[in-house]
């Protein structure tokens, strides 16, 4: 397994060992202890997975009292998958990192808590599967607009995305303050 940091402290891209050959292929998805030591924490207690159409865009969604840390793949297709910095006391507090996921680099993005996660349907369907550190609370879950002008996300649609009525609501990182946004420290 191969892990590299982003220009985001503590958001990593992993690239698993495939084993491939003439009957397919074969990886460990994920193995507790190596990913531990790569930084990856263990405790998963949730697993989502999304089945999205071209031009679909989840997101930009957080958690606010009970931040979610994301280990994210797509397991058929291709989607670009975005994070924010949403931790008011980070350093990097507002910029954001895209990585593009597809079913045959088998490639993961880790989303820490205290982020913002959203992603974009590039091939004809995509399924993405994310395990979670914390239940989904849908009393609890937040957003950002996912074409604020001041986080400038360079989106890669051809056209409008397909948004649901809540992501066409959400405000811009602007809007929130205080209680609106993740109650995830920052940890150098």
């Amino acid at each position: 397994m191969t892990v590299r940091e982003t220009a985001l402290p503590g958001v990593l891209v992993v690239e698993p060992r495939v084993f491939g050959d003439a009957r397919g292929f074969f990886l460990e998805r994920y193995q507790a202890e190596r990913y531990a030591a790569a930084g990856i924490p263990a405790a998963f207690v949730q697993d989502n997975h999304s089945r999205s159409v071209r031009g679909a865009l989840r997101g930009l969604h957080f958690q606010r009292h009970h931040p979610q840390g994301k280990l994210v793949e797509a397991i058929r297709g291709r989607i670009w998958d975005v994070v924010v910095d949403v931790r008011p006391n980070s350093p990097t507090f507002g910029q954001w990192e895209g990585v593009t996921l597809t079913e045959g680099s088998h490639r993961q993005l880790w989303v820490p808590p205290g982020f913002a996660h959203g992603f974009c349907v590039l091939s004809d369907e995509a399924d993405v599967l994310y395990k979670c550190t914390d239940v989904y609370r849908p009393d609890d879950e937040g957003g950002v607009r996912w074409d604020d002008p001041d986080l400038g996300i360079e989106w890669p649609l051809d056209e409008a995305p397909l948004l649901s009525a809540k992501d066409r609501s959400l405000p811009s990182l602007a809007d929130l303050a205080g209680d609106g946004l993740p109650n995830a420290p920052f940890v150098s």
